[in-house]
């Protein structure tokens, strides 16, 4: 009906027009079908150029049409190769689908590096990523650590609470440690890997004290060191499972600590005699040992949750001690002091944090380590002066993806007990081929 209306419309205004073209044309001399033919062949260009328009907007509008297309189909990919396992995805993505999606910003995972474990800065000495079959990974370090204390000793009795008759030993010992290191880590199989590492260690440690057992009252520094190769350690890893779903990526580890480094029983101890008894000197040795003395066996489990855009990680461990047997340590002029056998004690450990990626170059890590050190035994009973240790550290981690085969991790650690070093600061480069 509208359109008939419109019809009619256009009727009466075309002949409207042809009669006011008509009485145009007479007064000035046209005739009346000639000006209405001028008329329509002017309506007839407009009418061809508005349909060449027309004509470009539509194909127009089919180019935008098929860019849209392969982006819509290019943006579907990306969400396919990123997008969590389906059990994980809300409901409101599904309903989203339907409509139009906007572009992320940035460059997504490809297929392969979607199914592998997402890297953290690495802040523990138990790294969670695996090497590829075939690969390999040689990995400088150095790290610094500092750590200050002091002891007061009490050698006497007292009379009353506030009178003491003996003597007074105050020691504060200032401790520096540098060791460089290099590690080796090769991929046997995608879920398994070997791993070595070569330090070398440098100690300082300046010590304010008096000499044991005599009646002097100056204070004096003993400064002593001691550089040589540490202990040389072992390891092998195992990826237990493929962490789908919410479960997490499980690695069990087996690392062997030798004592290739100068063995503690072999430095010289600064005693006239002995270091029981009424000598003088003060007990310290003269040149710092770079090694434990004892052999160990650490079995550890850690975990990986990669929960976007963070990465929740930890482990647990535990170190046995091999004890020794029939020990004894030197003393000045080429005396030995027997100790007889000697067992350190056990180590439970845990460390848990979490990784953040900054962008697809750098991330971040922090995290936390305990560990409980039980009580040395010396020919089978517990030493009487040793007592379990705490040790507790909080660590911050930044990794930096120089190249594809190339990253610099930075950790520093804080001492939380009086037992942990104060400080600690280590640089790693691993550099994969």
């Amino acid at each position: 009906m509208e359109t008939s209306r419109q019809h009619r419309a256009l009727a009466l205004l075309a002949c409207s027009s042809l009669a006011w073209s008509g009485a145009v044309a007479q007064a000035q001399g046209t005739s009346p079908a000639r000006g209405a033919a001028k008329r329509m062949e002017a309506l007839q260009q407009q009418l061809t150029e508005q349909g060449r328009q027309i004509e470009v907007l539509r194909q127009q509008a089919q180019e935008q049409e098929a860019r849209y297309r392969e982006l819509q189909e290019r943006l579907q990919t990306q969400e396919a190769r990123s997008a969590p396992p389906p059990e994980s995805k809300p409901a409101a993505t599904e309903v989203a689908d339907t409509g139009p999606r906007p572009v992320r910003v940035g460059v997504a995972p490809s297929s392969s590096d979607a199914s592998a474990v997402p890297e953290v800065a690495p802040i523990f000495d138990q790294p969670g990523i695996l090497t590829p079959r075939g690969k390999y990974v040689i990995e400088p370090s150095l790290q610094y650590a500092y750590s200050s204390n002091n002891r007061v000793a009490l050698v006497g009795y007292t009379v009353i609470p506030a009178l003491l008759i003996g003597l007074v030993d105050v020691r504060e010992v200032k401790r520096n440690t540098l060791t460089a290191a290099l590690a080796g880590r090769w991929g046997i199989t995608n879920r398994l890997e070997l791993e070595a590492k070569l330090p070398y260690v440098y100690r300082s440690d300046s010590t304010i004290s008096r000499e044991i057992f005599t009646g002097s009252a100056n204070e004096r520094v003993f400064d002593t060191s001691g550089r040589s190769v540490g202990d040389i350690e072992l390891a092998a890893r195992y990826q237990l499972n493929e962490g789908k779903g919410n479960w997490p990526y499980m690695i069990g580890s087996l690392r062997f600590k030798t004592r290739t480094g100068k063995d503690p029983f072999e430095v010289v101890t600064d005693c006239v005699t002995r270091c029981i008894g009424n000598t003088t000197g003060t007990g310290l040795p003269l040149d710092l040992p770079t090694g434990s003395g004892f052999y160990s066996l650490q079995t550890g489990l850690t975990w990986l949750l990669p929960t976007d855009p963070a990465v929740f990680f930890g482990s647990f461990t535990y170190t046995h001690n091999f004890g020794r047997d029939n020990l004894s340590r030197l003393v000045l002029n080429g005396e030995r002091e027997f100790i007889g056998s000697v067992k350190p004690g056990n180590i439970f450990g845990v460390n848990f944090g979490m990784g953040l990626a900054l962008n697809e170059r750098s991330s971040f890590s922090v995290g936390v380590e305990l560990n409980s050190i039980g009580k040395t035994k010396q020919n089978g009973m517990p030493v009487v002066t040793s007592v379990r240790t705490q040790l507790g550290s909080l660590n911050l981690g930044y990794s930096y993806r120089v190249s594809d085969k190339t990253a610099v991790n930075v950790t520093v650690g804080a001492g939380l007990t009086r037992d942990t070093p104060d400080l600690t600061l280590t640089v790693r480069v691993p550099m994969s081929f």
